[in-house]
């Protein structure tokens, strides 16, 4: 099924602004290295918008977890019960989690446009701390609807939504078991 390339670009935009945000603080780190110890010199601003990128990167990359169903779980338990105790247990998990992002979005919201003074400036870039602190109850809004969208897919699409690293290990498994030597198996 060929999706609309709109549609993707939204379903991938963690992703891609995750991307931007990490070869902008790592590219601006380093031209600061550069600077300071060929030409001594060091950009003003540099040093604070790497740390902003940094924060949004955080903060995005824990959306794209939620996303990618990748964020650390603890279901081993779960084996040696029935089913439908892991299903509910599941969901009520993530009802938990919806209400802290539900209270987190609250408390960041209030504090970002009721409490946040207007004039307060970042030292060197001069722009609106309001918009560095934004992605508070930005990311834990998109980050509620990435669980609601897993939810929807797990337990009313029945797709078998598994994370990225569960992956990794069952290829690394089927690699193993085909007789394949792993990149580990090699170093020897």
């Amino acid at each position: 099924m060929n999706k609309d390339p709109i549609l993707k670009l939204i379903d991938n935009l963690e992703n891609y602004l995750c991307q931007f945000l990490l070869v902008s603080f790592v590219v601006i780190l380093f031209l600061q290295i550069i600077l300071r110890n060929v030409f001594s010199y060091s950009l003003p601003w540099g040093d604070e918008l790497a740390i902003y990128c940094f924060v949004w990167f955080a903060y995005l990359g824990a959306v794209y977890a939620a996303k990618k169903s990748a964020h650390n779980r603890v279901t081993f338990q779960f084996k040696f019960f029935p089913r439908v105790v892991e299903k509910a247990c599941g969901i009520l998990t993530d009802v938990i989690w919806l209400v802290f992002n539900a209270v987190f979005v609250y408390l960041s919201y209030d504090f970002v446009f009721n409490k946040m003074n207007l004039f307060w400036k970042s030292q060197t870039l001069g722009i609106p701390m309001k918009y560095v602190y934004m992605i508070l109850p930005l990311a834990f809004v998109v980050m509620s609807l990435r669980i609601i969208q897993n939810n929807y897919l797990k337990y009313v699409k029945k797709v078998d939504l598994v994370d990225p690293e569960t992956q990794g290990v069952e290829a690394m498994k089927r690699s193993s078991d085909s007789g394949g030597l792993t990149p580990r198996h090699r170093e020897v």
